[in-house]
């Protein structure tokens, strides 16, 4: 179980001890980058289309929704484009990753997941259905559509939560996990020669 709070330390020394990709992710809650050669292209073809009905002045029909792949980027009427950034979806190395072990906090290497509760949603990031007693805090967006899920020990960005998509699991939730903020660490290491 960890302490709440204890691993405190200064944004140099954060970024003396992650990488570049895990202080955006873990400390400035970022997410994994996003984009594959048909989606880009998909998404510079709807662009382009878009922009030249508007253009036109010719709306008939367009109803401000931009999809493409299994995610949906949006530019409501009246309303702020939502923006979920770029992300290589199912490209993370631990999304088909499921050998048996703990998923550790990247940053403080507090443990957060057993891998029995790991399961492939299909979403393109690790996802498991519950974390460990305590190990993982869980703050609402302030737009209130996600939950975000951080490490209780550094306050680590880890992903989000999302309740009732109706997987065939025992919680019904699925931690949408970028890689970058967990290490995976085997049940039995190899003992090194």
């Amino acid at each position: 179980m960890a302490v709440p709070g204890s691993v405190q330390k200064s944004e140099e020394e954060w970024r003396a001890v992650l990488s570049p990709e895990q202080f955006r992710i873990l400390r400035k809650k970022g997410t994994e980058p996003f984009v594959c050669l048909r989606q880009l292209f998909l998404a510079f073809l709807v662009i382009c289309l878009s922009e030249t009905v508007i253009s036109r002045g010719d709306t008939r029909g367009y109803d401000g929704d931009l999809y493409w792949g299994w995610k949906c980027y949006r530019r409501r009427r009246g309303g702020s484009a939502h923006r979920r950034g770029w992300r290589l979806r199912g490209t993370g190395e631990y999304d088909k990753f499921f050998s048996e072990g703990i998923y550790n906090c990247a940053g403080c290497g507090t443990p957060l997941y057993k891998s029995t509760t790991k399961f492939n949603s299909g979403c393109g990031w690790p996802a498991f259905y519950e974390g460990l007693p305590g190990a993982i805090n869980c703050t609402p967006d302030p737009d209130g559509r996600r939950t975000e899920i951080t490490c209780a020990a550094c306050g680590g960005h880890l992903g989000h939560v999302f309740k009732g998509e109706g997987f065939k699991t025992p919680t019904d939730e699925r931690h949408c996990v970028n890689s970058v903020s967990i290490k995976f660490g085997p049940v039995n290491p190899s003992p090194s020669t």
